[in-house]
């Protein structure tokens, strides 16, 4: 029998149907607090995506202006380091480079400045001694026909890993040495490099514990030369001069790569620094088409990226230990 129009539901009925409704709200809201979580997700990932792109632009500008920069001056013109500005991309970018001349080459420096170096930064001088004498061992490779002694130190060790006898692939790679503690890497890897390929080091740039390491070298002519560096000219017979007791250290190697420095600091408040390492590849006035013998080295730029690393610290980090 059908129920009259003017019938009003029962208790129960309408207490049911202000359930169901209120589930239905519930399950609304909940619906639009998730969708809010995901835009306000997505818009912050949007936004972290393409601050990082523009970092990535303005790092590669950063780097193709200090090559640009270098390549001006021919090689006994060019500067062995420099800063300079500018603004793009809604950000301002403070650009600083130096010639990994600056640091000790693990590849190529000789085991006494290795030896000297470690000492000067703290090391006794028997483990000093015995690190520089495994970095040469790590770096070497094993003689023809005769025992292979300085793999047979690690194996005697039971380390899993043997010595690469071969050129250091990066200066990290020191932590893997035989001898060479934590702290000792620690302290040596902002001296270190092994893109220099040079056994000597720019003395008008260098750290003052690089100077110290040369062979040679005594407290007081370290201090003397550190007075007057900085109105020294670019000339091998006045920088030995100055070295006193370290004059045969006196060189000048070319500055064939850079360690450049991007600070960047966007207009929304964002800092973010990267470090690369680049070496130079072209010359000014040198044609990269001209009696080239394959079409590679013509599409060779001017300058190859060796190294890259994001979110490192900022401030003078490079100039503040390279003594510039």
């Amino acid at each position: 029998m059908r129920r009259p129009l003017n019938q009003m539901p029962d208790t129960s009925e309408r207490g049911f149907v202000i359930i169901a409704v209120l589930w239905i709200l519930v399950a609304l809201s909940t619906l639009a607090m998730i969708f809010s979580v995901y835009l306000s997700n997505s818009a912050r990932a949007l936004g972290v995506t393409d601050t990082g792109i523009a970092k990535d632009a303005l790092v590669s500008a950063s780097l193709e202006l200090t090559a640009y920069q270098l390549l001006l001056a021919d090689e006994k013109s060019r500067p062995a380091q420099g800063t300079f500005r500018f603004r793009l991309d809604n950000a301002d970018v403070l650009v600083t480079f130096i010639s990994e001349a600056a640091r000790v080459d693990l590849n190529a420096a000789p085991k006494e400045i290795l030896a000297n170096l470690f000492e000067v930064l703290g090391a006794q001088q028997q483990a000093a001694a015995e690190v520089a004498e495994r970095i040469v061992g790590w770096r070497t490779p094993p003689k023809n026909g005769a025992a292979n002694d300085e793999e047979a130190l690690y194996l005697a060790l039971g380390l899993t890993y043997s010595p690469r006898q071969a050129p250091f692939a990066h200066v990290n790679e020191l932590s893997l040495v035989l001898g060479a503690s934590p702290a000792m890497v620690e302290r040596a890897l902002p001296y270190l490099t092994v893109f220099s390929r040079s056994a000597d080091v720019d003395v008008l740039i260098a750290a003052p514990e690089v100077i110290a390491a040369l062979p040679g070298m005594t407290p007081e002519a370290l201090n003397n030369f550190l007075k007057q560096r900085s109105s020294l000219p670019h000339d091998k017979a006045a920088i030995a001069a100055a070295l006193g007791p370290a004059k045969a250290a006196g060189t000048l190697p070319q500055a064939k790569s850079f360690r450049v420095l991007t600070a960047l600091r966007f207009d929304n408040g964002r800092r973010t620094s990267s470090e690369a390492v680049i070496a130079l590849t072209a010359e000014k006035g040198k044609e990269q088409d001209k009696n080239k013998s394959n079409n590679k080295d013509k599409d060779k730029g001017p300058y190859t990226i060796l190294s890259w690393q994001d979110d490192v610290e900022t401030g003078t980090r490079l100039l503040g230990r390279a003594g510039g």
